[in-house]
């Protein structure tokens, strides 16, 4: 067996890590992961033949000579790696939790912090048990800063994240409606996605507090060590210092906001490249973070306004005649509601909304699609069509919804339909793929 020490010794010479041997990159190091239907023992042998250095294997039956590293656990030790990795930096370690918009978010701040610093974050959504590993083992030494996503469906996780990612700031974007079957009610959720609170609060960490969504303040009134943020209405120099005031200043079709710089109490205005009131949340906390982390204003502004969003999260495309909101990267009660609010807002003469499936509710989907299928009736989009068998059980027929029993039935017939000049937004979650119908 190779103690950590040792490995992280065999690391320094060979720092990319690898778990699949469909991305293996010559000289890696592959850690043979097990999953409910694959054993990566299994997979070793061929990751050594297609280039890698060593392969970390935990089945002795398995090993064939010195450059397969023996473990008691795989998955342990690629986590342990990455602790004794992270813990040769001093440097701020920021963790990003909450139900909706961590990953827009992840990227703000990351854009905004590596205008002026080296910085390193979460690449995608690599933000579970095994992706914040692999995110901290990617760390380059020269790193000043570094910004990790943080994702849970159940208790405890956020707790086991922040003992490997060991932050020394945090954020949570917002409480909502995500993941029930893992969590039971919203309470849950707070409690759950308040394990990031509660372990800076323990560790002397400090949070970053977006005064203006509900429940954060509360939840953060045990953290001794922590920086408010807020929308304001009005940027004034004599603001009370301990809130950042933000303001929103346009919403349609991108969100613009404002802020006062720290260097010349200029007003600085950012037009961003983001749709939807939603987003306006995120685009603030890049520029409380930019502040508190003395970014000059004027790279804040630069960098938030050339953030493009991709992967299918609040992306504005265009397809002939038609305008396209692609929000299908995921969807929970409480992101439906803000892009069909957007969807009302942007000017448009015909106005379609097709909405898939919010998977992972557990015993309350039917009443959370019921509640969307009547919300959306009220933002009265000329076509509202539903995706998905949860929405199937739901009483559409009632709000003269269309239904689809899957994606593969909503592209047949939104090819068939000829929209012109239209704004459609399509919005649902990752396991209903609706990016497949543009």
């Amino acid at each position: 067996m190779i103690a950590i020490p040792d490995l992280y010794a065999i690391f320094r010479q060979h720092s990319v890590v690898c778990t699949d041997t469909r991305q293996l990159q010559p000289g890696c190091i592959f850690f043979a992961l097990k999953g409910d239907n694959f054993d990566g023992n299994k997979f070793a042998k061929q990751a050594l033949e297609q280039g890698a250095a060593y392969a970390v294997i935990d089945n002795p039956a398995f090993k064939q000579n010195e450059r397969y590293l023996l473990v008691p656990n795989v998955l342990s030790a690629l986590q342990a790696l990455a602790i004794y990795h992270r813990r040769q930096f001093d440097i701020p370690v920021i963790a990003i939790g909450g139900s909706n918009g961590k990953t827009t978010t992840k990227e703000l701040v990351a854009n905004v912090l590596a205008s002026h610093y080296p910085c390193h974050f979460t690449k995608g959504n690599l933000n579970n048990h095994i992706g914040v590993p692999l995110t901290l083992l990617a760390m380059p030494v020269e790193t000043e800063v570094a910004v990790v996503e943080m994702g849970t469906n159940q208790p405890g996780d956020i707790e086991q994240l922040c003992e490997i990612a060991l932050p020394t700031h945090g954020l949570l974007t917002n409480i909502g409606k995500e993941h029930l079957e893992g969590f039971g009610s919203l309470e849950g959720v707070k409690k759950a996605e308040g394990e990031l609170f509660r372990h800076l609060a323990r560790h002397n960490g400090w949070v970053f507090v977006n005064l203006s969504e509900k429940y954060l303040a509360s939840m953060a009134r045990r953290n001794p060590r922590k920086i408010n943020y807020a929308r304001t209405e009005l940027l004034v120099t004599e603001e009370d210092e301990e809130t950042i005031g933000v303001m929103l200043t346009g919403e349609t079709p991108f969100v613009s906001a404002a802020f006062l710089s720290d260097e010349s109490g200029k007003v600085i205005e950012v037009q961003t490249q983001l749709v939807g009131r939603h987003n306006f949340n995120n685009v603030m906390t890049a520029i409380a973070l930019g502040i508190y982390f003395k970014v000059p204003a004027e790279k804040i502004k630069a960098a938030l306004e050339a953030y493009i969003p991709s992967n299918n999260r609040s992306q504005l495309l265009r397809r002939g005649s038609n305008t396209i909101l692609l929000d299908a990267y995921n969807a929970n009660p409480s992101s439906m509601k803000p892009a069909l609010e957007s969807l009302k807002a942007i000017p448009g003469t015909w106005k379609v909304a097709i909405l898939g499936d919010m998977l992972e509710l557990g015993t309350e989907s039917l009443k959370e699609h019921e509640a969307i299928v009547r919300f959306a009736a009220k933002q009265k989009p000329d076509v509202l069509a539903l995706v998905g068998p949860e929405f199937g059980q739901a009483n559409f027929k009632k709000y003269g919804a269309l239904h689809f029993p899957d994606t593969a039935a909503a592209k047949k017939w939104l090819d068939e339909q000829k929209f012109e000049n239209s704004l459609i937004l399509i919005k649902g979650s990752r396991g209903m793929r609706l990016e497949t119908l543009v």
